[in-house]
């Protein structure tokens, strides 16, 4: 797809700026050009403000999925097919959030927001205009987006409890987690930020919701990793729904302090929560509800729950390390191990590591090797893609003499033999991370390290077998480890599901994760047996993503559930 594209540049539009451009006069005019023909259903006024590659994404709003439609054949289609099933009204520019922006001195575009209202739903909008040659602006991207319910508000600020407590809310919250007056109209299988966000999101919407963990502690998914993990996005991107980090927050958060943040989260917001629990099965319910789950607790035995939706909540992989079939392991007389089951380097202190893989992982537990002075090498397996957070020449950006030490970084990676790539169609990490969530490194150190010499570097062949005492390559060179950690990422996400669903439902299940087609994500933030409204895995969600994407998305995930359960929800655009 991204062949078949084109940036919307001044000379590709073959247009200009006028200096006196009165950008409010422009976005608001198209506006109510735009919220007339919509609610009108006049697909052609519609078509007639954009331009011929024009983008358009909805989240919910219009389609009850995520789609990406690009041109104006495939938005015509779509409006065709959607536009008579909706009443829309309500429309408002949000005027203080319209501006100019140049992000590239050949790219300019008038971006806005608005609000707008479906027959269910209160939804929101952004639109960019790019200005044409004739001097007329149109659309080059919308973007439609649920954000709430009509007559289902989350109950948060002026809908908060209002009533004293006096002495009892103790024992109402333990009444609460065990479920005793109560059962769960959704369990939530992972007690991560994932599925902590979104019990939080279903919690505002009155959905009776119970998180499992199977850790003794929430947070142990982040405390039971490597200890040099940390944070490669910043605060500002990561803030958790309702309770934002405080001010004083780092940049770059240690996963520890992650740790302790989520599970003083889970506290804070009241999340209904057990720890040291196992799913043992999900299979279709017999109760008049979808789905029957099964959870043991070592000390109380087991639970089964009948609901109408799981949301699966176990991040890449569901935690499962990846390592490549490599002949000989079973000969080596070293350590083998999977990042993911790696603690402390000073575990190794006084040994010869290899470490596997040349991305985030592999950059950081090079590093606290260096830094607690153990040997490590890291052997790179195919390019990686390389970014560092401190900037580049830019109006505004670093003294150049900073960016041109930025710039040696990977002039100085090259020259040490690191292979380095800038992604699909030179599109940078965004595609990578999507279609397979690694294959790049956002740099907070590693890479200076690698260029010094501190951390070894191993890149001109693939690894051939084990041996007794390390690896042979297939050049005929050889490294001697004693050690030997794969950072190689993690299993498909569909293991987890399979491990619980009966036998008979597993290739029900659609990819999770990569983009399809239209470039959405797979199954992500939606049931995962596909479009159809008698899919035999309907009610069973995935619920995946960083800090920041888990932040928004968990309330599309509580915003289907809560339509489902009111009889609201519509029907899933294909």
């Amino acid at each position: 797809m991204a062949n078949q594209l084109a940036l919307p540049t001044l000379d590709n539009l073959r247009s200009s700026v006028p200096p006196d451009v009165n950008v409010q006069a422009i976005a608001s005019q198209w506006f109510l050009t735009f919220a007339e023909a919509m609610q009108s259903k006049n697909i052609t006024a519609v078509i007639d403000l954009l331009v011929d590659d024009v983008f358009w994404r909805d989240m919910l709003s219009l389609t009850w999925d995520f789609h990406t439609f690009q041109s104006i054949p495939s938005v015509k289609t779509f409006l065709t097919d959607q536009l008579p099933l909706f009443t829309l009204s309500s429309f408002k520019l949000r005027e203080d959030l319209v501006e100019l922006q140049r992000p590239y001195p050949d790219i300019a575009w008038i971006q806005a927001f608005f609000d707008f209202e479906t027959t269910v739903g209160i939804a929101s909008g952004v639109f960019r205009l790019v200005p044409l040659a004739d001097g007329s602006w149109k659309a080059h991207t919308v973007f439609t987006n649920l954000e709430n319910l009509k007559g289902f508000p989350e109950q948060n600020g002026p809908r908060r409890d209002y009533q004293p407590n006096h002495g009892k809310w103790a024992v109402k919250r333990a009444r609460e987690i065990e479920c005793i007056d109560e059962e769960p109209s959704v369990v939530v299988v992972g007690g991560g930020q994932s599925g902590l966000d979104v019990a939080a999101r279903l919690k505002m919407l009155g959905m009776k919701t119970l998180v499992v963990e199977k850790n003794e502690r929430i947070g142990d998914n982040w405390r039971k990793r490597y200890a040099a993990l940390c944070l490669h996005d910043p605060v500002w991107y990561d803030h958790m729904p309702y309770i934002p980090f405080p001010t004083s927050w780092p940049v770059y958060t240690p996963a520890l302090k992650l740790a302790d943040w989520l599970e003083s989260y889970a506290h804070s917001m009241e999340l209904d929560v057990w720890t040291s629990a196992t799913v043992m099965s999900v299979i279709p319910g017999t109760k008049g509800k979808k789905w029957s789950v099964t959870v043991q607790r070592p000390d109380k035995g087991e639970r089964t729950f009948e609901v109408n939706h799981v949301v699966f909540s176990l991040g890449f992989g569901s935690g499962m390390g990846r390592i490549p079939d490599i002949p000989g392991q079973d000969n080596f007389k070293g350590q083998i191990l999977h990042s993911s089951h790696h603690n402390l380097a000073t575990d190794h202190a006084g040994k010869k590591v290899v470490v596997v893989g040349a991305c985030t992982s592999a950059h950081d537990i090079c590093a606290d090797y260096v830094e607690n002075g153990v040997d490590v090498t890291m052997v790179q397996r195919s390019p990686s893609y390389i970014m560092s957070y401190k900037g580049g020449y830019a109006e505004g950006g670093p003294p150049t003499d900073v960016a041109d030490r930025v710039n040696c970084i990977l002039d100085g990676l090259r020259k040490r033999g690191f292979k380095t790539t800038l992604g699909d169609d030179d599109s940078g990490f965004l595609l990578m991370a999507w279609n397979k969530g690694g294959g790049y490194y956002l740099d907070v150190g590693a890479s200076q390290m690698i260029i010094d010499g501190k951390i070894k570097l191993k890149s001109d062949g693939p690894i051939s077998r084990f041996t007794q005492t390390g690896l042979l390559f297939e050049d005929g060179s050889t490294l001697d480890a004693d050690v030997v950690v794969f950072a190689t990422g993690y299993a498909d996400a569909r293991h987890a599901y399979r491990a619980l669903l009966p036998e008979s439902l597993h290739d029900k299940l659609y990819p999770i994760w990569g983009l399809d087609k239209e470039g959405e994500l797979n199954s992500v933030w939606r049931e995962v047996g596909g479009r159809s409204k008698n899919a035999e895995l309907n009610g069973i969600w995935c619920m995946m993503g960083n800090l920041a994407l888990c932040r928004f998305h968990s309330k599309h995930i509580a915003l289907q559930i809560k339509s489902y359960e009111e009889g609201i929800f519509g029907t899933r655009y294909q």
